[in-house]
């Protein structure tokens, strides 16, 4: 009986090289066929994403109430939309709410909740009809520590909300109403109204730089809030900034 050539396989144990360093081993690989359905399953994956994810991150759902929320930061196309929001509900108050502008938190008009107040009076909101919220947080979890100092501010004051609307930027609508139910918890609906950018089209927002930055951000961070994201017992029991208790100066 012969013995194995060198190189070639023994009975039960794969082919070695180079004192046994490398070994060859059969292995199943992907037909021009498979590779076909994994070139059409990555195709129809992202034009559902392209088509899709934009109405599902900018979601618009009202519910009768007579509290609108504004958040603070939103620029002032969005302002402007949140005063014709007003006009044309049956609204009796709006809160404005946000957090430190830049850095720590210093004092309350140094917050998107003051900003976004001082914007709302611009475009002709009536002072006694507005009330701002500001909060202490500064680095993560901006839109939580909001909803956290609303929550509270309702509690201090015994005010009894059974829902609100909430006015704020496109894609962030969807992770806003998300935090805010979970701030305020579920005897409290929480609508949502997301203002288009004007600066680009919805419909087509993968055309424009600022469109892909605001979905692909907006997306990542409503994956983390919706699954990855557990508020701690600090963060829930937080007290919001001191804000005054009538109508903003």
């Amino acid at each position: 009986m012969s013995s194995p050539t060198r190189g070639s396989p023994i009975l039960g144990h794969p082919p070695r090289k180079l004192w046994g360093v490398f070994t060859r081993k059969e292995r199943w690989g992907l037909s021009w066929q498979g590779w076909s359905i994994v070139f059409a399953g990555v195709l129809l994956t992202s034009c559902v994403f392209l088509f899709r994810v934009y109405p599902f991150l900018a979601v618009t759902h009202r519910t009768s109430a007579n509290v609108l929320v504004v958040e603070g930061w939103v620029h002032e196309y969005a302002i402007r939309a949140a005063v014709e929001e007003f006009r044309k509900g049956s609204y009796q108050r709006v809160f404005s709410t946000g957090g430190p502008v830049e850095g720590r938190y210093i004092n309350d008009y140094q917050t998107s909740a003051s900003v976004g107040a001082e914007l709302l009076k611009k475009y002709g909101l009536a002072d006694e009809s507005l009330q701002m919220v500001p909060s202490r947080v500064s680095d993560r979890d901006r839109t939580y520590g909001s909803a956290i100092a609303l929550r509270n501010w309702f509690r201090q004051h015994n005010l009894i909300v059974p829902s609100i609307n909430i006015v704020t930027e496109n894609v962030h609508a969807r992770r806003t109403r998300l935090l805010f139910q979970e701030a305020l918890g579920r005897n409290v609906e929480v609508g949502i109204i997301a203002v288009p950018d004007p600066g680009y089209d919805p419909e087509g927002w993968w055309r424009f730089s600022q469109g892909v930055k605001d979905v692909f951000n907006e997306a990542v961070a409503y994956i983390y809030a919706r699954f990855l994201f557990y508020p701690s017992e600090a963060d829930d029991h937080a007290k919001p900034a001191q804000a005054s208790t009538g109508p903003t100066q």
